[in-house]
């Protein structure tokens, strides 16, 4: 069973006073939170810790990205106009909203049909556009778009990706950091 780490865990076996310790580890492979993978993580984190739900650890191997202590299934999906590699402008917004089987460990496998498993997306959107000031930790920088999966289902049926376009005339509730643990729970899903 895993436990969380503290970052001062030191790697084993090795023979030197001053070892490299967790802590280094992150550093040095998820510093750039403007990565996509990082970014994804980070607004995973990012709406767990408004419905006060990140003290655990985050579960790569669920069907959905996060449950509410009443029960509520969240998929998080991000997206900003500013990455971590050179552009010549902004990158076009758009999120990922493919159905996909759940992942079974005995057997280890994939299985039942295609579907969103999720009784909510969150869509966390990093609107910042200025590469000098853009700040993945300044949750001002970022916008929340909570939309039901019914409503998803209902209208795009088995499409794979959404436009920030397409999103805002689903018209979804959209909120700030402070006002996102309330607006998932008044949610009709």
């Amino acid at each position: 069973m895993q436990r969380k780490k503290t970052g001062a865990e030191n790697f084993r076996g090795i023979k030197v006073r001053s070892g490299p310790k967790v802590l280094d580890f992150w550093q040095w492979g998820f510093s750039d939170l403007l990565t996509n993978t990082m970014r994804s993580v980070l607004a995973e984190f990012i709406v767990a810790s408004a419905l006060g739900i990140q003290d655990g650890l985050r579960d790569p191997w669920l069907e959905y990205d996060l449950i509410t202590d009443d029960g509520i299934k969240i998929e998080v999906k991000s997206a900003a106009y500013v990455q971590s590699w050179p552009q010549d402008k902004p990158s076009p917004i758009s999120f990922s909203i493919a159905k996909a089987k759940r992942w079974a460990f005995r057997p280890t496998r994939l299985e039942g049909k295609l579907k969103r498993h999720a009784d909510i997306y969150v869509f966390c959107l990093l609107e910042h556009k200025d590469r000098k000031s853009i700040d993945p930790l300044n949750i001002d920088q970022w916008k929340f778009f909570v939309l039901p999966t019914g409503v998803i289902n209902k209208k795009l049926g088995g499409q794979k990706h959404l436009s920030i376009g397409r999103l805002l005339k689903l018209n979804p509730a959209i909120t700030s950091y402070k006002e996102l643990a309330s607006t998932i729970r008044a949610c009709n899903y």
